[in-house]
């Protein structure tokens, strides 16, 4: 007979039952965790790729990482790998910011004062779980605000087309690959969780997780848990 209390269900043995003892089983309740959900609008073709094939993918290892490390008992390592991981968006968005101001400075010395419109902006919803997540998005952000800058100048013939082909691809690129470098973090310690045997603690974690078995490749298309919501412009 199985009786259910709550989150838990066990089976209970009776009379008549085979003679082997009936163990318990126990599911997990969710464990309640803190979120902030912000709406953004992201503006720019750049940005919006950095979302769809980079965003999701980044948190999901993020995450894993934090699993993975817990496991092997390696609570000190959460907070270094965490460390290194700021540090890496950190340098990334000092440079977004002063490529910013160098473009804003140009607009100034030329006396543009307007902004341009885009045809197919889209609400990105993200979910901020981490200080870390938080900091990716910041970066996503900022890389919208530069690729504003620069079709500025462009439209208003400052910047070649050629310039601006360039850099828009150079600083989309620059951010898939400051995500791959964390996704490479995750497959490192995964890898390293195996070969201190403890695979089978990492395997059912990452079950009950969400997550799936193996660390997954980076996909150019990897869109899910993107958060977006497109819209056109029609005005």
């Amino acid at each position: 007979m199985r009786v259910t209390i709550g989150h838990y269900s066990t089976t209970l043995r009776g009379k008549g039952m085979a003679d082997h003892t009936a163990q318990e089983k126990t599911v997990r309740p969710a464990i309640s965790r803190p979120v902030f959900e912000r709406t953004i609008k992201i503006h720019s073709e750049q940005a919006i790729r950095v979302i769809r094939r980079s965003y999701g993918r980044l948190i999901r290892s993020l995450y894993a990482i934090d699993v993975i490390l817990r496991i092997v008992g390696q609570e000190q390592a959460i907070d270094d790998v965490e460390g290194v991981v700021s540090n890496m968006i950190g340098d990334c968005a000092r440079q977004l910011q002063q490529e910013k101001a160098r473009l804003d400075k140009l607009c100034t010395d030329n006396g543009i004062a307007e902004s341009p419109r885009y045809t197919h902006p889209a609400d990105f919803k993200a979910r901020i779980t981490s200080p870390q997540i938080a900091q990716f998005v910041e970066l996503i952000r900022l890389l919208d605000q530069l690729m504003i800058a620069m079709d500025t100048l462009w439209l208003c013939q400052i910047l070649t087309s050629k310039q601006c082909s360039v850099a828009r691809y150079q600083w989309q690129q620059r951010l898939h690959r400051l995500a791959r470098r964390i996704v490479s973090i995750e497959q490192r310690a995964h890898q390293a969780a195996y070969a201190q045997g403890r695979g089978e603690e990492v395997r059912l974690a990452r079950a009950e997780s969400g997550l799936m078995a193996e660390p997954e490749a980076m996909l150019e298309n990897d869109n899910e848990d993107s958060g977006f919501e497109e819209k056109v412009d029609d005005n």
